[in-house]
């Protein structure tokens, strides 16, 4: 078992995402017992990544059903492709077959647009299905979710039941803007990803960001420790630190100073105030700890980031 689960994190991270050996375990386990994987986690933290690289290394399609509010069971399942149906109906006019023919055959299979969930259950091969941000669909969206997920299969009252006859890998996540159903908890593995530790930062930075040389790399990753112990609206990401880490190289740095920094706000923060807060308050103290860290000399750990953090009094 404990050989299958470095395999998964070896695919893992030949498709490029650092996983350590709980998201390796998790991923392994919901693939073997056939169950969906709940991740939740703070935004940008690389939830939505585990299904593209888990469709990636088991060379299935991704699947993505994108959750906001207002989403409905026709929406994430199937429609009828009323066009097709209409231009079917005129081309056979006149013809010799009945009324009741005609109508069965325009709702066959044949004029079914399948969304997101039907197809997920209808392809020959077991596809990645991505259920994204769950937690914004409405409750209602929620429980449909939850009998598809028991099953894997749906009902089209013109046709009847579809069962699924490759099952799904199914991930779902959510960033916690609403809690979810313990039913629909119930059915799934969980994972929470936190944000990187600074090694764990710091490799995703050189594997993602290749050009970036050895110190700005440390820098870069140290400052986002250091900037998410700050409280802000929005704390930046793993999405922010390598948007940052190419905005850095696009403008030729190769070290951190106030200017690079003020000059990039923009790729960390969505926010005004939180720029602005850190531009008044903390880029100093940001940049003092970055500092302290240099001067402490290598290699840097999280153990010297959360103390150089502590002595200048970095924190929530």
């Amino acid at each position: 078992m404990h050989s299958e689960i470095s395999r998964i994190q070896e695919l893992l991270a030949g498709q490029g995402y650092v996983a350590d050996r709980t998201i390796a375990t998790s991923v392994y386990l919901s693939i073997t017992l056939r169950k969906p994987l709940l991740i939740e986690g703070a935004a940008g933290v690389g939830k939505t990544e585990v299904a593209k690289v888990m469709a990636r290394a088991l060379d299935a399609d991704l699947i993505r059903l994108q959750c906001y509010e207002g989403l409905d069971a026709t929406t994430a399942l199937y429609e009828w492709n009323y066009q097709k149906q209409l231009l079917h109906i005129r081309l056979s006019e006149g013809g010799e077959r009945s009324l009741a023919e005609r109508e069965a055959e325009i709702f066959s299979e044949g004029f079914l647009l399948k969304r997101p969930l039907l197809d997920a259950i209808t392809r020959s091969q077991p596809p990645v299905l991505l259920v994204d941000e769950i937690d914004r669909a409405d409750e209602e969206f929620e429980a449909f979710l939850l009998e598809v997920l028991s099953d894997f299969q749906v009902s089209i009252p013109e046709i009847g039941t579809i069962a699924a006859t490759a099952i799904p890998n199914v991930v779902l996540t959510s960033n916690r803007t609403r809690e979810l159903g313990d039913a629909l908890r119930r059915r799934c593995l969980y994972l929470w990803i936190d944000y990187p530790t600074f090694e764990k930062e710091l490799e995703i930075v050189r594997l993602k960001v290749p050009s970036v040389n050895g110190r700005l790399a440390e820098q870069i990753s140290a400052f986002m420790q250091l900037i998410r112990r700050v409280r802000l609206e929005k704390a930046p990401g793993v999405a922010e630190t390598l948007d940052w880490s190419a905005a850095l190289m696009a403008l030729h740095r190769d070290h951190l100073d106030r200017t690079a920094v003020e000059e990039t706000l923009g790729v960390l923060f969505k926010h005004h105030d939180d720029a602005a807060t850190v531009r008044a308050h903390w880029l100093d103290q940001l940049l003092d700890g970055v500092a302290a860290l240099e001067q402490e000399g290598r290699p840097w750990s999280q153990e010297a980031v959360v103390r150089a953090a502590e002595r200048l009094a970095i924190r929530r």
